[in-house]
């Protein structure tokens, strides 16, 4: 009787010690750590710019707010009419500003006036503008207070696909040569992620102008410029 229960208790043991091992196994080559690699490429496409956006203002300076005010309603009803004529795209009120003026002399603060400005921005195709600052000069603007250059929508979304495309090449072609360099081969890409692509910002003109008087004999030149498009791709490839 003895004999039997130690040879069921043999049998357990052996039988614990069998799972045991089993269970400390090493894992298999599918669940080992993947390996990958990681690599980000960068592409650029320049397009010229084809359209203006433009702020004008209209500053006017008095002694009263009501005459000031008036004054700025007027010249600025002027150069507002001017621009709807001539068909600008997204005009629009940016700013309406009416403010007293002090004198400080003496250290006391005495009112000698106001001043008030009106601003607004518009776009429309640069080869027209220069003409068109002319006009709203005359019409009664007296500042510039900011000039930018943009590409039309269709160049920006073409250009993007350029850059994403040139970036894309770029990582692929950094990641067949280092794979080739270490005499791996990939298996497949599983990451992909895409950084920018984005359109430029517009292209300012650095200084303000305050515009007091155009020469008739004249016309404003105005030369628009290029803007690049910029795009990062990474992507992240098992070997």
């Amino acid at each position: 009787m003895k004999q039997v229960l130690w040879s069921n208790v043999l049998s357990w043991t052996l039988a614990i010690g069998v799972v045991g091992i089993t269970a400390c196994a090493p894992a298999t080559a599918q669940e080992a750590v993947m390996r990958t690699l990681t690599v980000t490429g960068r592409g650029s496409e320049s397009i010229e710019t084809t359209k203006t956006r433009v702020e004008l203002g209209v500053e006017v300076q008095g002694s009263t707010a009501e005459a000031v005010q008036q004054e700025v309603a007027q010249r600025s009803s002027a150069v507002v009419e001017l621009l709807g004529d001539r068909n600008v795209e997204k005009l629009q009120t940016t700013g309406i500003r009416l403010n007293p003026q002090y004198n400080y002399d003496g250290g006391q603060g005495r009112l000698v006036g106001y001043i008030g400005v009106n601003t607004v921005s518009f776009e429309m195709p640069t080869d027209q503008v220069g003409t068109l600052l002319d006009e709203a000069v005359a019409a009664g603007a007296s500042q510039i207070q900011g000039v930018s250059f943009i590409a039309s929508q269709e160049a920006l979304a073409a250009a993007r696909q350029v850059a994403l495309r040139a970036a894309t090449a770029e990582a692929q072609a950094q990641a067949d040569t280092v794979l080739d360099a270490l005499d791996l081969g990939a298996e497949e890409i599983i990451g992909i992620q895409i950084n920018g692509a984005n359109g430029p910002i517009p292209i300012p003109l650095p200084q303000q102008a305050r515009l007091e008087t155009a020469a008739a004999e004249y016309d404003t030149p105005v030369v628009g410029g290029e803007q690049t498009v910029e795009a990062t791709v990474t992507l992240q490839i098992r070997y």
